[in-house]
């Protein structure tokens, strides 16, 4: 899914080096956490600063600036968690770049000020692209109205699953995550279907199945392989 990787303008270049104390202090972070950071996060750069003076995009209420991270890793895997840190101390949305030697790939969730204190932030499940090669091209930024309608724009390129007419990104994000937890719904099923031995039982489990599985192709607009491909 290179098609995620966008060509952010010269104007909004950042490249600041933030420090992980920085992340601790203002997310929280305990010891283990503080662990995961150590062994797997390299360094952390905020490379890209979209906000109405470097895209000429209006602010929204929802997004006033995005901010795009670069996390190089000390190894091929990270957790979600530091991801988590990182968006809980950073009060803007987030499209995070991580590396690894010779490879790339885009990872954000949908992030939005909680309704009940527009001080906290609301942060869903993660989406993102497989590994690519570093020097894979990148597209122009889409085409949008305001920095609300690009972050909408930057999310939906890390989906899985085209967006359904009318939906917003919200409702998206809504689908997407319980496109993931019918996945794993499915097989559950599957594999309490795998140690039955008795005819009857095995029965109605096929008959669960059947219906977790139509439920999941509805959700996913009738594509149920792609829906489990981001898991």
């Amino acid at each position: 899914m290179t098609a995620a990787f966008f060509d952010y303008p010269k104007a909004a270049a950042f490249g600041r080096v933030v420090p992980k104390s920085r992340i601790y202090e203002h997310a929280g972070v305990g010891t283990a956490l503080r662990d995961l950071f150590v062994t797997q996060v390299d360094q952390i750069v905020w490379k890209y600063k979209l906000a109405p003076e470097t895209t000429n995009l209006a602010a929204t209420k929802a997004v006033s600036e995005i901010q795009v991270f670069g996390i190089s890793l000390r190894t091929g895997k990270l957790d979600e968690e530091v991801l988590r840190a990182i968006d809980r101390a950073i009060p803007f949305p987030l499209i995070f770049e991580l590396s690894w030697p010779g490879k790339r790939k885009a990872v954000a969730a949908f992030k939005r000020p909680s309704d009940a204190d527009s001080t906290k932030w609301v942060v869903s499940a993660y989406f993102g692209t497989d590994w690519v090669p570093d020097d894979a091209p990148r597209r122009p930024l889409p085409v949008a109205l305001n920095l609300g309608g690009l972050y909408d724009a930057l999310l939906t390129a890390l989906m899985p699953n085209a967006a359904g007419s009318g939906e917003d990104i919200q409702a998206r994000v809504a689908r997407m995550e319980a496109i993931r937890a019918k996945t794993r719904e499915v097989d559950r099923i599957k594999a309490r279907l795998a140690r039955e031995k008795q005819f009857n039982k095995r029965v109605a489990i096929n008959a669960e199945l059947r219906a977790a599985q139509q439920e999941l192709e509805r959700l996913s607009g009738g594509d149920p392989v792609s829906a489990a491909a981001n898991e």
